[in-house]
């Protein structure tokens, strides 16, 4: 299977919702469970079914965030240097709207594009990788084409 690239701190968040899950949502539910059983019949109890279908979704991302821990290739940004690549930070300026943005190229299991973390998968970061410090790039977003010019990038 494929290595799944993150950083140190994408891992670190993963490994703590791994852990809040199997120490505190399933323990949870399995106790909400028992409640409902105590309720008697199980075909018309809404909080028993409730309760399984949570522990369904639960056990679903316990398996999921295993899989994905397991295949971590954990990168070191402040190892690396030069063009643009996984884990640098990038200030953009965009082109037509002078307005500047910071991101940081990450994996698919950290991305939040509200906290600054890119995908590196997402158009913009394919675009920026492999660029430099000054350059322009241009990208196909769902919105149109945008152009952008690279500020500064670093590894921190």
């Amino acid at each position: 299977m494929e290595k799944i690239p993150m950083t140190r701190a994408g891992h670190a968040a993963l490994d703590e919702e791994l852990k809040r899950l199997k120490s505190v949502e399933r323990p949870a539910i399995i106790k909400a469970i028992a409640e409902a059983r105590e309720h008697g019949d199980l075909s018309e109890n809404a909080e028993y079914h409730s309760a399984r279908e949570k522990q369904s979704f639960i056990e679903g991302r316990i398996k999921e965030l295993e899989g994905m821990l397991s295949l971590a290739d954990v990168i070191d940004p402040s190892t690396l240097s030069g063009a643009i690549k996984f884990g640098a930070t990038v200030t953009l300026v965009d082109e037509d709207t002078d307005e500047e943005k910071t991101y940081q190229i990450v994996g698919e299991a950290e991305a939040n594009i509200e906290k600054g973390l890119l995908n590196l998968k997402s158009p913009l970061a394919r675009a920026l990788i492999g660029k430099e410090e000054g350059d322009s790039v241009e990208v196909r977003t769902p919105g149109g084409v945008r152009s952008y010019e690279i500020l500064s990038v670093s590894y921190v």
